[in-house]
């Protein structure tokens, strides 16, 4: 009999963790972060981080970094430091964080509005703190983060593969898949016919109301945030779909 899966890890943003938990980590903490712009938006996801003084740094980055820096390639005029956040916003960085003292005492307008505009979260450090120290911390984080969720899959495949070895079929792994994402799943024909439905022990939602829910708002496209994994095979040609596993984030974000 398969045993009770193991209760969801805390949600950690995929390939990363949010603006909201990289301020709370030590490093930022200590320079006494302050939120001026974009604070209804933390909880994105900050894939690396980067610290740079120079004008362009825009062009050097890919997106979904927390930028570090005290301000000496932002520029002196407003023209200028508008210019500067509207390239990181349109970038795609996870949020803006400049450290007060050496260039400015406090932040420009044009630097608060721009970011507020562009919805870009801007912190402003009261405190002096070593870049390095929160880079390491903060990547330290990261890399656990991957860590962590290459041994929940390792784990899933392994429970996955006990119990179709131990005569278990389709609706004994869709329970596994919901127990680990604690969200419901659903197993559907290729044309969008539902053929099993499982949720989480402690799902509130019935499934199938979940999904007639779905069906009935989301016809032509999944909900945001839904995975959607093809069963190959049931066809000719080596591209044919024989079934669609679909996974939606009622309970929680999927890691």
């Amino acid at each position: 009999m398969d045993s009770p899966a193991p209760p969801a890890a805390p949600y950690r943003a995929p390939g990363g963790i949010t603006v909201q938990r990289a301020l709370e980590l030590p490093g930022l903490r200590s320079g006494l972060p302050e939120v001026v712009a974009g604070a209804e938006r933390l909880q994105r996801t900050v894939r690396w981080v980067h610290a740079g003084e120079v004008p362009n740094i825009a062009s050097l980055l890919k997106g979904g970094e927390l930028l570090l820096t005290t301000g000496y390639g932002i520029g002196t005029r407003p023209a200028e430091q508008r210019a500067f956040v509207r390239k990181l916003a349109e970038r795609g960085i996870a949020a803006l964080v400049i450290e007060l003292g050496q260039r400015f005492a406090r932040l420009p307008a044009a630097l608060v509005e721009t970011a507020r505009s562009a919805g870009l979260p801007l912190v402003q450090l009261h405190r002096e703190v070593p870049f390095v120290t929160v880079t390491e911390e903060i990547h330290t984080e990261i890399v656990n983060g991957h860590y962590a969720l290459l041994q929940r899959a390792e784990e899933v495949h392994r429970r996955c593969t006990q119990a179709l070895l131990g005569g278990g079929g389709v609706p004994q792994v869709l329970r596994i898949l919901a127990e680990f994402s604690a969200n419901p799943v659903f197993l559907e024909t290729a044309d969008g016919r539902l053929l099993y439905a499982a949720g989480a022990a402690d799902d509130v939602a019935d499934p199938l109301q979940v999904w007639e829910g779905m069906r009935g708002t989301h016809q032509d496209e999944p909900p945001a945030g839904a995975v959607l994994v093809d069963v190959p095979g049931g066809g000719p040609g080596a591209g044919s779909v024989r079934a669609r596993l679909v996974l939606l984030p009622v309970a929680a974000p999927l890691a």
